[in-house]
């Protein structure tokens, strides 16, 4: 194994363990659900290494998610609020080309342009997920509404302002440390 490939593996296995750390730092909603930091390490690997360290990452910190603090009901509602949400949290790695393309060119504003819409795409797609398991699975909490329109904003309550506030920290690591773009 090269040393590239071996340092990749080693900061997925870290940021898994550090974004699980940051998901019990949380701002709790008084609804249910939490803003954390978790989505961080998922976009800051998707945007170093790619689509495949964002993905694993992302699984990654689902699957210990399901280990230490599970809240699962049903064997579906816990791929789609655990292991699917957070792996498409690594989508955000679709950025990544015109991004580092903005960072050779000095280019600040584009990347943190560009951040901004990779975590966006993630986080939407995160937001999908749980959207889904909560129209789904957890539709009696409704009552007499609309199980979707209910998982849509109950979801948005805490995942809007997760996008954003990931939004803003990933911007403001990658722009303080343009080194973190590149890998060793």
């Amino acid at each position: 194994m090269d040393k590239k490939r071996l340092l990749m593996l080693v900061e997925i296995a870290v940021f898994a363990g550090v974004g699980v750390i940051l998901d019990t730092l949380t701002i709790s909603m008084p609804q249910g659900g939490s803003v954390s930091f978790v989505m961080v390490p998922i976009v800051l690997m998707a945007i170093r290494w790619g689509l495949g360290a964002g993905l694993t990452t992302g699984l990654l910190i689902g699957i210990l998610q399901m280990m230490f603090a599970p809240k699962i009901y049903h064997w579906v509602q816990g791929l789609l609020d655990y292991g699917l949400a957070f792996t498409v949290v690594g989508l955000a790695a679709v950025v990544r080309k015109p991004l580092l393309e903005a960072a050779r060119n000095s280019v600040k504003s584009r990347i943190i342009l560009y951040i901004t819409l990779g975590t966006v795409i993630g986080g939407l797609l995160r937001y999908a997920a749980h959207t889904i398991a909560g129209a789904v699975f957890f539709a009696e909490y409704a009552g007499d509404q609309n199980a979707w329109i209910y998982s849509i904003v109950y979801n948005g309550t805490y995942m809007i302002p997760a996008i954003i506030l990931t939004a803003v920290v990933a911007s403001l690591l990658f722009t303080a440390a343009p080194k973190l773009l590149k890998q060793a």
